[in-house]
């Protein structure tokens, strides 16, 4: 299952940005559609045909795309991923849990790095979330998979680490965010 949504970002300047994402409900891995100041029904249309390719490279199909009844969906939005043999599935009226796990992804983007930062303008909030995603993708541990980063085929490790291996840690976004690994 994939899910979509929006979320909206204040730049320094007084300028809202609207963030359109597409996220695995059964990994919890995100792919980021794009940035825009004005999303219109083309704009959001044309995202869903690039994600269409990019998704049609996986090795399993997805079945089902779960998205809010916002106006900028439109029925072009969905033949897209008709055509891909996704079913789209409507979200009911004024029920925002049914979309929980793209809601829970917007408030940790903007808990963990958006709401320390000063967004200047959509090339800064582009680079900054392509730096988060693949954060959130390939070493940011999920409660929901056992401590496993989304994009990680690895299993929890069920052995403690050798106590004189030593840690290695990275830092991105200015010390923001942090990546811990096991020096070899």
């Amino acid at each position: 299952m994939l899910a979509v949504d929006f979320f909206t970002v204040e730049t320094v300047w007084l300028q809202r940005l609207y963030v359109l994402f597409f996220i695995e409900l059964g990994s919890r891995r995100v792919h980021r559609a794009g940035c825009t100041h004005h999303p219109n029904a083309q704009w959001v249309t044309q995202q869903a045909r690039q994600s269409a390719w990019s998704l049609a490279e996986r090795t399993e199909p997805l079945r089902f795309l779960i998205r809010d009844r916002d106006q900028k969906f439109t029925g072009e939005f969905d033949a897209v991923f008709r055509s891909e043999g996704i079913q789209v599935l409507r979200m009911p009226r004024r029920v925002p849990t049914a979309n929980a796990v793209a809601e829970r992804f917007v408030r940790t983007v903007r808990t963990e790095c958006l709401d320390w930062l000063f967004i200047a303008n959509s090339q800064h909030l582009h680079w900054l979330l392509s730096v988060f995603v693949d954060h959130y993708n390939h070493h940011r541990p999920h409660r929901s998979r056992s401590l496993v980063p989304p994009a990680s085929r690895r299993l929890p490790s069920a052995a403690p680490p050798n106590a004189t291996a030593g840690v290695h840690r990275r830092d991105h976004l200015g010390g923001l965010l942090h990546e811990y690994s096991l020096a070899a």
